[in-house]
Formats: structure tokens, sequence, C-alpha cells
């Protein structure tokens, strides 16, 4: 144990959220241990603002409700209390006991925990989190901080080691393997050789997890600014198959085209993160799936299925099948599928159907997403170009063209383009938090 004092490290007050230090101070004046742990201390002295503060103590679950009026308890698997200031929410978490593996409060299935509720000290709670650098608490009583299981060793060395038998600890709880790829992208840091040499085997492990655990995981990893190294980093371990199976099929195979666009879309969507612009998981979940789409529809095609029903069912069908493994709700598959079946629609340039497309909710991603397809071909590159550029033309100068190329064919006369809103936060989807 290692018992860092106020002087000999970076974290101050200041950069912890009011919130969070209303229920330090209130668990310590009621007399009950309060540390802020987790990311939180890890970010802190890394010198990166965290985003979210956790807090654990000696105190049980009911303690600190009866403290806090404005908390809430959750959770089976594991109890914890939810102190809610507005929309900002401090977790509390009770220190996590070792205990009798035998205890009616924990139960065990094939290495896995499926329920922990054993409470223990401090020591006892250290040992229990996954990574060292994840395991280190930031006392309120004396401003110090406590370092059992070597992490600052690992913030220095830049690397993340697991506490524990690494096996053990991903059979305990297999999204550790996701959470040590997302980690080592967000901070930068290697993943310990003893850490990552079990996801080969135990990856698979992976599809054990609830589908809806694991979309909000592929949240944490692709809609929080690093998506990109998070997305190579599922690669390089072999991660990204239990996630999109079909994704990483297409992509052992070669497809290099896709691969380009899925980068691409990757790095498009850390930039508008920096910006702070409005962004929406379903674009991303779309790009890393259009492959499938794409197969799919053309197989329905070559069975005779006409183009606007096969683009249909086979988006419905990679929904569908993608859902088995991570769960996207409603709202963004919805999403998604209206991208997708959007995509033939560029092709057709005349007056009716380039306005109507122009106009649609949808226009802004399903042309975002096209500039992306530009790789696909050189027919596909003149398109976007193409569309680019109608709509950064006087809309009477491209009614005008648009009618001189075809209503001599067609007798179709362009209708007035509305003026068309800018893409905001609610044309984009939901933003992720």
């Amino acid at each position: 144990m290692r018992i860092i004092p106020r002087d000999q490290h970076s974290i101050s007050r200041r950069h912890i959220s009011k919130a969070a230090l209303r229920v330090l101070y209130g668990l310590h004046e009621a007399g009950y241990q309060a540390l802020l742990v987790g990311g939180a201390v890890r970010d802190l002295l890394l010198g990166v603002q965290p985003k979210d503060f956790d807090i654990a103590t000696d105190a049980t679950p009911e303690q600190v409700r009866k403290l806090f009026r404005n908390c809430r308890l959750i959770g089976r698997r594991f109890r914890l209390a939810h102190v809610m200031f507005g929309r900002e929410i401090i977790e509390v978490a009770t220190f996590r006991g070792v205990g009798d593996p035998q205890d009616s409060d924990r139960h065990i299935v094939d290495g896995r925990i499926v329920r922990d509720n054993i409470w223990g000290s401090i020591e006892e709670d250290a040992v229990r989190r996954d990574f060292r650098a994840n395991a280190m608490y930031y006392d309120i009583a004396d401003f110090s901080v406590r370092d059992d299981v070597g992490g600052m060793q690992d913030l220095d060395d830049r690397v993340l080691r697991l506490i524990g038998d690494p096996e053990t600890r991903y059979r305990e709880d297999p999204v550790r393997m996701l959470r040590a790829a997302r980690l080592a992208a967000k901070l930068e840091f290697s993943i310990d050789p003893s850490a990552s040499a079990p996801f080969a085997e135990l990856a698979p492990l992976l599809g054990e997890a609830p589908p809806a655990r694991l979309f909000d995981e592929s949240l944490k990893l692709f809609m929080a600014g690093y998506a990109l190294k998070s997305f190579r980093m599922l690669r390089r371990y072999g991660l990204l198959a239990p996630l999109f199976p079909a994704t990483a099929r297409a992509l052992d195979a070669g497809d290099q085209v896709l691969l380009e666009m899925i980068e691409n879309g990757m790095a498009n969507t850390d930039a508008r993160i920096a910006e702070d612009k409005p962004v929406t998981p379903a674009f991303l979940f779309a790009v890393l799936l259009w492959g499938e789409v794409r197969e799919i529809k053309q197989g329905m095609m070559d069975e005779g299925a006409p183009p606007s029903l096969a683009w249909q069912r086979a988006s419905h069908q990679v929904v569908m099948t993608q859902s088995r493994h991570v769960a996207i709700p409603r709202r963004f598959t919805h999403v998604m599928e209206e991208i997708w079946t959007l995509q033939p629609r560029f092709a057709h340039r005349t007056p009716k159907r380039v306005f109507q497309l122009l106009e649609h909710p949808r226009f802004r991603a399903a042309y975002d997403f096209l500039l992306l397809r530009a790789g696909e071909s050189d027919e596909m590159a003149e398109m976007g170009a193409w569309w680019t550029r109608a709509q950064e033309v006087p809309e009477d100068a491209l009614s005008d063209e648009l009618g001189a190329s075809v209503r001599t064919r067609s007798g179709d006369a362009p209708r007035k383009r509305r003026r068309r809103r800018r893409r905001g936060r609610n044309e984009a989807g939901d933003k992720a938090e």
C-alpha cells in the first residue's frame, strides 16, 4: 500500500464536480469513509478532466440512501446508490469484499460473476477492481491518494495491467476485454502482454454478454471521441468479431474499400465530437454494417427481387441479425435503414426525384454516407460531387439545369425547392452522452 500526500500529487478539488464534493463531504461528515475512485482519479492524475465521478465508501447502499434524499438504489447484480443532481449522477458503491464464494450474496456461473453484493474493506475493494490504473482512491478526509495495487506505476509506464490472473478476471466479466481495448485507445496506453494474451481464446465469451450491455459498450468505444483508435484496437486484438461478426468477416476477406470507408467514418465522427457538433451512433453503425447490406441486397437482386424491395429486405435482415449481438435500439435502426435505402435514390437525377430527395429529413445523413462511398468507384465519386454541387448552386439554376436536360423527355416541371434547415441536433438523431 502506498499513501501519496496532498503535496505529492496533482489532484485538486477545483477539478472535482460540486455534486461529487457534496456527496464526499456528506458521507465524511456522517462518519463514513468517502473516497473518489476509479477513472476519475486516474484521469485527474493524468491531467484529463473526468466526465464522471464515482465514489467508494464503507456505507451500505441503504445508509447512503438515508443520507441523501435525491438518492435511488439500482442494480441486482451489483447493488449501487445513485445520488442525482439534475442531469449529473454520482455513483456510490460500497466497498466490495472477497468473502466466501458460497455466500448467498455472490453467484458465480462458469467463472462469470452474475451477482455480487458482499461488502468488505477498502483493501479488498482495491483488489476486486479490474485494472491497476483504475484502482486508486482520493480520500476526502486528508486529500491523499491511496494506491494499493501499483496504479501509479502503470500511469508512469502508460500501460494497462490487470489485477489478478487475467484469464480468471475475463471469465468473471468478459466485457473487461472491451474495456481494455477502449481504455488503451482513450489513454494511448499499451496493454500489458499478460493482459492481452487471453483475448484470442476468450473473445467468444463476449457472445454470452447481454446484447444491451454490448450496445452500451459500443457507444463508449465509438462515441467518445476516439472511435478510430478503438476500432483499430478491436481489430488488432480480435475483439471486433464478437460485436460485429459480418463486418469482421468482410474485413478479414480483404475488403479494403470497406475498411477505408469505416475508418473515414470513424475519423469524421471523432472530428465532429472534437468540434462539439451533434453525432448519432446510427450513422457509424450504418457504416460498420454496410458491407453486409450491400452483399445481401445484391444476392436478392440476382434472384430476381426488384431493387427497392431488395434494399428494404436486406436492410431489415442485417439489423435483425446484428441485434442478436449488439442490441441497437429501434430509434437508431430506423435511421440506419433510411440511410441505406436512400442510397440508390442518388442515382436518379430527374427534377422531381432530385428535389424530393433534397427535402428528405434524412438527406444530410444519407448524403454524408454517400461521400464515404467515394472509394467504391469513379462513378460513386462523381455522384457525390454532383450532389455536393446540387446543394451549393442557387435553386433556380438547379431547376433550369435539370429541366433543360430532362423536361423534353419526361414532361416533368421542376418544383420550387423549399429552403432546407441546416442539420441540427434533432435531425442528426440522439446525441450520445
